[in-house]
């Protein structure tokens, strides 16, 4: 088998004030733009974002497939089994995955359609067509979400929490995330949560702050 080189580092680390990234501009710029985002803001408290290492976005990827339409728990074991198949399971390795037979993977519990989206993700990185993380951190947004998407069993959303939890973009609203729809029915006293299209059309006026306007959001579940 291919060798794999072991990924050491599992600490996460905190998205901190960058020259580009000031968090108290950005909290202010957000209230005045929006007094009712203001108030949720003022009860939450100080933005932390944590990041999670991106040493290798195709085991980012692989990890969000497994991830995808399961609990916390239930995905957890899964990718752990999945993982415990391979040599270095903290850095999984594309070739090794496109290689390991649809038995072993199935028998780890994953579905045949996350099966053949994992396949597909393995053969395509092989391909190159999934970015490194040097030129990751320099593509724009959209390059990335175009980029990956690509690729089966991998949509917006997905892509969309790579770029936030992992690579720490300021300016992603995920339209179709349930946590960010109902947090914004809460915040804003809705019985229904809003059409992916109306929350992408009313957060405009978050830019360039859309993913800070976002984690209050998923806050605003956690608010009695």
């Amino acid at each position: 088998m291919p060798k794999v080189v072991r990924n050491k580092n599992k600490s996460k680390t905190l998205l901190k004030t960058k020259a580009d990234f000031d968090s108290d501009l950005a909290l202010r710029s957000l209230s005045s733009k929006d007094p009712v985002l203001g108030k949720l803001i003022k009860k939450v408290g100080k933005f932390k974002l944590e990041l999670e290492p991106i040493n290798s976005p195709f085991h980012a990827l692989a990890e969000s497939i497994v991830y995808q339409q399961l609990t916390g728990k239930a995905a957890a074991t899964i990718f752990g089994r999945v993982s415990a198949l391979f040599d270095s399971p903290e850095f999984l390795c594309p070739d090794q995955v496109a290689a390991i037979s649809d038995d072993l993977l199935r028998s780890a519990g994953l579905s045949r359609s996350k099966l053949a989206s994992i396949k597909d993700l393995a053969n395509k990185a092989i391909e190159g067509l999934v970015p490194e993380p040097k030129k990751l951190r320099k593509m724009s947004d959209e390059e990335i979400i175009e980029s990956l998407t690509t690729i089966r069993g991998i949509g917006n959303w997905t892509v969309e929490m790579m770029l936030i939890f992992r690579l720490g973009r300021m300016d992603v609203l995920p339209i179709h995330d349930y946590g960010v729809r109902k947090g914004f029915a809460l915040t804003f006293g809705q019985s229904d949560l809003p059409k992916p299209k109306e929350l992408e059309a009313y957060g405009e006026r978050w830019r360039p702050y859309r993913t800070i306007a976002s984690w209050y959001l998923w806050r605003a579940l956690e608010l009695k």
